[in-house]
């Protein structure tokens, strides 16, 4: 089934082009796919970036919108990725990079097009394990910048994933969370609601 890939906001995709555009941007990102590639580079597939803060004792999370992450193709591969934040003033340009999570990040999409629900992509991070997930909502009229995952919603943890959690699997966020829950310092992530 098609994903129901959310539009960016505007002014976060400006940013993209405009840096995209700035030599100087370009060079200083220290990002040599971005150097070496031929051709136009096109901002591609948005997905907003929500941050796990905080798992509650009954189970229940916290999450918040840290930005849009777009793949930058050149030709019809991606060879890196941009990401833009929220600052007070608006939508900003945060910074150009590449690695494992590029090419990760569109095999889990690839994978996310035979779900058999509608879903919406999202990216779901989990700084406490250093671990970054496609987290598929299955209310594909959500705001996008909103929300957290439901119990029924699918996370497949993009590789390299922390020890013993499968890369490029899909878990039920009911069946996921306890183990992240248990992995991260409870200090960090677990928190009573007391």
């Amino acid at each position: 089934m098609p994903l129901h890939v959310p539009p960016a906001p505007a002014p976060a995709l400006r940013t993209v082009l405009t840096a995209l555009s700035s030599p100087t941007a370009v060079r200083e990102a220290r990002t040599p796919s971005l150097l070496g590639a031929p051709g136009p580079l096109t901002p591609d597939l948005p997905l907003p970036v929500h941050v796990l803060d905080r798992v509650t004792a009954e189970g229940g999370t916290a999450t918040r919108l840290a930005g849009w992450r777009f793949l930058i193709r050149s030709a019809e591969r991606a060879v890196a990725a941009a990401e833009t934040m929220l600052t007070p003033d608006g939508w900003a340009f945060s910074r150009f990079f590449e690695g494992p999570y590029i090419a990760s990040t569109e095999r889990a999409l690839r994978q996310a097009e035979t779900v058999p629900q509608p879903c919406q992509p999202r990216l779901l991070s989990v700084p406490g394990l250093y671990m970054l997930t496609l987290w598929l909502h299955g209310d594909v009229t959500a705001d996008a910048a909103t929300g957290r995952p439901a119990a029924t919603d699918l996370l497949v943890p993009l590789a390299p994933a922390p020890p013993g959690i499968a890369a490029h699997r899909a878990y039920r966020v009911a069946d996921l969370l306890p183990v992240l829950t248990l992995r991260v310092t409870p200090a960090r992530l677990l928190r009573s609601t007391a």
